[in-house]
């Protein structure tokens, strides 16, 4: 029968000592982590999924700064953030008609009212808006923050 003899002590004495770094571990966790975010990242851009209808109509002009009509709790009303009287109101909206007219599109006008008004009084500003031939008018409201927590 063969004998081995004792283990020998030379194992670490012949070799040098490792200067590279050892690459596979980083390899494995940056692989877990592509594989998480490319897992994740569809599912946060996407939201509510909606199927939503195909058309050829343009986006909307983001260049172009709104005109801006308010009407406070007292029935005063200003164009942007000058306030504008009754009279006055007509003038001021044929100006707004004729800065832009030389362009395609009717300027776009946001209408923003108290909820204390009258109907009637936001009625009248509409109504001199249409008269002018401001007909790209948008109703600004604020978000209902009652619905999410239950109160009314």
């Amino acid at each position: 029968m063969a004998m081995s003899g004792p283990p020998s002590s030379r194992r670490g004495r012949g070799r040098a000592p490792m200067a590279d770094i050892n690459v596979t571990p980083l390899v494995d966790v940056m692989l877990v982590l592509l594989i998480i975010f490319m897992v994740t990242a569809p599912l946060l851009v996407t939201g509510v999924p909606v199927n939503l209808p195909e058309t050829r109509a343009k986006g909307l002009d983001q260049d172009a700064k709104p005109t801006v009509v308010s009407i406070d709790r007292d029935g005063a009303t200003y164009v942007d953030e000058d306030a504008v009287s009754d009279a006055d109101l007509p003038d001021r909206l044929a100006e707004i008609v004729a800065a832009n007219a030389g362009k395609a599109d009717a300027p776009q006008i946001f209408l923003r009212a108290d909820k204390g008004l009258d109907y009637g009084r936001v009625m009248r500003v509409m109504a001199e808006l249409n008269r002018a031939g401001l007909n790209k008018v948008s109703l600004v409201s604020s978000p209902d923050d009652t619905a999410s927590d239950g109160t009314e």
